[in-house]
Protein backbone atom coordinates (compact mmCIF):
# COMPACT_ATOMS: atom_id res chain seq x y z
CA UNK A 1 0.00 0.00 0.00
CA UNK A 2 1.20 3.50 -0.81
CA UNK A 3 1.88 5.93 1.55
CA UNK A 4 -0.09 9.16 1.78
CA UNK A 5 2.88 11.10 0.93
CA UNK A 6 3.71 9.18 -1.81
CA UNK A 7 0.53 8.56 -3.33
CA UNK A 8 -0.63 10.51 -6.36
CA UNK A 9 -3.05 8.72 -8.09
CA UNK A 10 -5.80 9.79 -9.26
CA UNK A 11 -9.70 9.39 -7.08
CA UNK A 12 -11.66 6.31 -7.76
CA UNK A 13 -9.76 3.15 -7.87
CA UNK A 14 -10.08 1.88 -4.44
CA UNK A 15 -13.88 0.82 -5.13
CA UNK A 16 -13.76 -0.61 -8.75
CA UNK A 17 -17.10 0.50 -10.71
CA UNK A 18 -17.28 3.67 -8.57
CA UNK A 19 -18.21 7.18 -10.58
CA UNK A 20 -14.98 9.53 -10.91
CA UNK A 21 -16.33 12.43 -11.47
CA UNK A 22 -14.81 15.00 -9.43
CA UNK A 23 -16.92 17.37 -7.35
CA UNK A 24 -16.28 21.06 -7.59
CA UNK A 25 -17.78 24.15 -6.19
CA UNK A 26 -18.83 27.32 -8.50
CA UNK A 27 -17.13 30.35 -7.22
CA UNK A 28 -19.09 33.91 -7.04
CA UNK A 29 -17.77 34.64 -10.71
CA UNK A 30 -19.26 31.62 -12.44
CA UNK A 31 -16.22 29.36 -12.48
CA UNK A 32 -16.54 26.09 -11.06
CA UNK A 33 -12.80 24.67 -9.41
CA UNK A 34 -12.32 20.88 -7.97
CA UNK A 35 -13.16 19.96 -4.66
CA UNK A 36 -9.51 19.14 -3.33
CA UNK A 37 -8.52 14.93 -2.92
CA UNK A 38 -7.67 13.68 0.38
CA UNK A 39 -5.88 10.86 1.21
CA UNK A 40 -6.77 8.77 4.13
CA UNK A 41 -3.35 7.96 6.79
CA UNK A 42 -3.51 4.34 8.12
CA UNK A 43 -0.73 5.35 10.10
CA UNK A 44 -2.62 7.96 11.84
CA UNK A 45 -6.12 6.99 11.74
CA UNK A 46 -8.43 4.26 13.40
CA UNK A 47 -11.53 2.05 12.42
CA UNK A 48 -13.16 0.30 14.73
CA UNK A 49 -16.24 -1.90 15.57
CA UNK A 50 -18.56 -2.67 18.88
CA UNK A 51 -21.36 -5.06 19.47
CA UNK A 52 -22.59 -6.43 22.50
CA UNK A 53 -21.76 -10.03 23.69
CA UNK A 54 -24.02 -11.78 26.54
CA UNK A 55 -26.65 -8.87 27.08
CA UNK A 56 -23.57 -7.74 29.47
CA UNK A 57 -21.01 -5.17 27.46
CA UNK A 58 -19.66 -4.19 24.65
CA UNK A 59 -17.01 -6.33 22.63
CA UNK A 60 -14.60 -4.11 20.55
CA UNK A 61 -12.21 -4.44 18.05
CA UNK A 62 -10.10 -3.02 15.37
CA UNK A 63 -9.63 -3.34 11.37
CA UNK A 64 -5.58 -2.63 11.00
CA UNK A 65 -5.58 -2.46 6.96
CA UNK A 66 -7.37 0.08 5.59
CA UNK A 67 -7.37 2.76 2.91
CA UNK A 68 -9.45 5.82 1.30
CA UNK A 69 -9.68 8.80 -0.39
CA UNK A 70 -12.04 12.33 -0.30
CA UNK A 71 -13.14 14.92 -2.27
CA UNK A 72 -14.00 17.84 0.26
CA UNK A 73 -14.47 21.44 -0.08
CA UNK A 74 -15.47 23.45 3.29
CA UNK A 75 -17.19 26.17 1.03
CA UNK A 76 -19.48 23.41 -0.26
CA UNK A 77 -19.63 20.54 1.86
CA UNK A 78 -22.78 19.04 1.05
CA UNK A 79 -20.72 17.97 -2.16
CA UNK A 80 -18.09 15.71 0.32
CA UNK A 81 -17.46 12.03 -1.43
CA UNK A 82 -15.95 9.66 0.43
CA UNK A 83 -14.58 6.05 -0.90
CA UNK A 84 -13.05 3.79 1.34
CA UNK A 85 -11.91 0.10 1.83
CA UNK A 86 -11.57 -2.08 4.95
CA UNK A 87 -9.83 -5.59 4.53
CA UNK A 88 -11.72 -7.92 6.61
CA UNK A 89 -8.81 -10.51 7.65
CA UNK A 90 -7.18 -7.63 9.70
CA UNK A 91 -9.83 -7.39 12.44
CA UNK A 92 -8.33 -8.01 16.07
CA UNK A 93 -10.44 -8.20 19.59
CA UNK A 94 -7.63 -9.38 21.29
CA UNK A 95 -8.13 -12.80 21.51
CA UNK A 96 -7.33 -14.92 18.39
CA UNK A 97 -10.21 -18.05 19.11
CA UNK A 98 -12.49 -15.10 18.25
CA UNK A 99 -10.98 -13.22 16.05
CA UNK A 100 -11.02 -16.39 13.60
CA UNK A 101 -14.17 -17.23 14.17
CA UNK A 102 -15.13 -13.67 13.23
CA UNK A 103 -12.65 -14.01 10.25
CA UNK A 104 -14.63 -17.17 9.08
CA UNK A 105 -17.95 -18.25 7.19
CA UNK A 106 -20.49 -17.57 9.92
CA UNK A 107 -19.26 -13.77 9.90
CA UNK A 108 -17.00 -11.85 7.64
CA UNK A 109 -16.16 -14.70 5.29
CA UNK A 110 -12.92 -12.88 4.63
CA UNK A 111 -11.17 -15.84 2.57
CA UNK A 112 -14.29 -15.46 0.31
CA UNK A 113 -15.26 -11.58 0.43
CA UNK A 114 -11.81 -9.94 1.86
CA UNK A 115 -13.01 -6.61 1.34
CA UNK A 116 -15.45 -4.56 2.94
CA UNK A 117 -15.97 -0.98 1.12
CA UNK A 118 -17.51 2.23 1.73
CA UNK A 119 -18.76 4.51 -1.43
CA UNK A 120 -21.10 7.49 -0.43
CA UNK A 121 -23.95 9.15 -2.67
CA UNK A 122 -25.01 12.27 -1.18
CA UNK A 123 -24.03 14.20 1.95
CA UNK A 124 -26.37 16.63 4.37
CA UNK A 125 -25.22 19.60 6.38
CA UNK A 126 -26.73 19.12 9.73
CA UNK A 127 -24.58 21.61 12.06
CA UNK A 128 -20.72 23.52 11.81
CA UNK A 129 -18.17 21.01 10.92
CA UNK A 130 -20.97 17.68 10.71
CA UNK A 131 -22.37 15.92 8.00
CA UNK A 132 -24.36 13.04 7.81
CA UNK A 133 -23.30 11.14 4.71
CA UNK A 134 -25.19 8.76 2.41
CA UNK A 135 -23.59 5.58 1.06
CA UNK A 136 -23.46 1.94 0.11
CA UNK A 137 -21.93 -0.04 2.71
CA UNK A 138 -20.44 -3.79 0.76
CA UNK A 139 -19.89 -6.57 3.33
CA UNK A 140 -19.51 -10.26 2.87
CA UNK A 141 -20.60 -9.26 -0.88
CA UNK A 142 -24.29 -7.79 0.10
CA UNK A 143 -24.59 -3.90 -0.18
CA UNK A 144 -26.65 -1.91 2.01
CA UNK A 145 -27.43 2.11 2.07
CA UNK A 146 -26.00 3.06 5.42
CA UNK A 147 -25.64 6.93 6.96
CA UNK A 148 -22.11 7.94 8.24
CA UNK A 149 -22.24 10.43 11.24
CA UNK A 150 -18.87 12.17 10.15
CA UNK A 151 -18.08 14.80 12.82
CA UNK A 152 -16.02 17.44 14.21
CA UNK A 153 -14.25 18.03 10.72
CA UNK A 154 -11.26 20.26 11.46
CA UNK A 155 -9.75 23.05 8.81
CA UNK A 156 -6.39 22.36 7.69
CA UNK A 157 -3.32 22.56 8.91
CA UNK A 158 0.25 21.87 7.71
CA UNK A 159 2.18 18.81 9.77
CA UNK A 160 5.90 19.03 10.23
CA UNK A 161 6.20 17.42 6.94
CA UNK A 162 4.88 20.46 5.52
CA UNK A 163 2.02 18.31 4.20
CA UNK A 164 -1.75 19.72 4.59
CA UNK A 165 -3.58 17.85 6.80
CA UNK A 166 -7.51 17.78 8.19
CA UNK A 167 -9.19 15.67 10.36
CA UNK A 168 -12.63 14.28 11.27
CA UNK A 169 -14.74 11.39 13.20
CA UNK A 170 -17.31 9.39 12.10
CA UNK A 171 -19.66 6.59 12.72
CA UNK A 172 -22.47 4.51 11.86
CA UNK A 173 -24.82 1.63 13.09
CA UNK A 174 -25.75 -0.99 11.12
CA UNK A 175 -27.55 -4.52 11.55
CA UNK A 176 -25.09 -7.93 11.10
CA UNK A 177 -28.04 -9.47 9.68
CA UNK A 178 -28.64 -7.18 7.43
CA UNK A 179 -25.30 -8.93 6.00
CA UNK A 180 -25.81 -12.58 5.87
CA UNK A 181 -24.46 -12.39 9.50
CA UNK A 182 -26.78 -14.54 11.59
CA UNK A 183 -25.39 -16.43 13.75
CA UNK A 184 -26.46 -16.51 17.40
CA UNK A 185 -27.25 -18.45 20.52
CA UNK A 186 -30.36 -18.50 22.87
CA UNK A 187 -28.86 -17.62 26.94
CA UNK A 188 -30.53 -20.15 29.33
CA UNK A 189 -31.31 -16.70 31.11
CA UNK A 190 -32.77 -15.02 28.24
CA UNK A 191 -31.07 -13.13 25.34
CA UNK A 192 -28.59 -14.41 23.27
CA UNK A 193 -24.84 -14.58 23.26
CA UNK A 194 -23.93 -11.62 19.99
CA UNK A 195 -26.35 -8.67 20.07
CA UNK A 196 -27.11 -7.57 16.25
CA UNK A 197 -26.51 -4.03 16.22
CA UNK A 198 -22.90 -2.90 15.21
CA UNK A 199 -21.41 0.37 15.75
CA UNK A 200 -18.78 1.25 13.41
CA UNK A 201 -15.76 3.90 14.26
CA UNK A 202 -13.65 6.21 12.69
CA UNK A 203 -11.09 8.37 13.84
CA UNK A 204 -9.28 9.82 10.38
CA UNK A 205 -6.50 11.60 9.46
CA UNK A 206 -6.68 13.26 5.32
CA UNK A 207 -3.27 13.93 4.01
CA UNK A 208 -4.14 16.32 0.72
CA UNK A 209 -3.62 15.23 -2.63
CA UNK A 210 -0.53 15.85 -4.60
Amino acid sequence: MPTPHATGRPFGPIVAGMDTTTTASTQPNGNTTPATRWTLDPGHSAVGFSVRHLMITNVRGVFAKFRGEVAYDAARPEAMRIEAAIEAASLDTREAKRDGDLRGPLFFDADNHPQMTFVSKGAAVVGEGELDVTGDLTIRGVTREVTLAVRDITGPQTDMRGSVRMGATASARVKRSDFGMTWNKALETGGVVVGDVVTITLDVSLVKAS
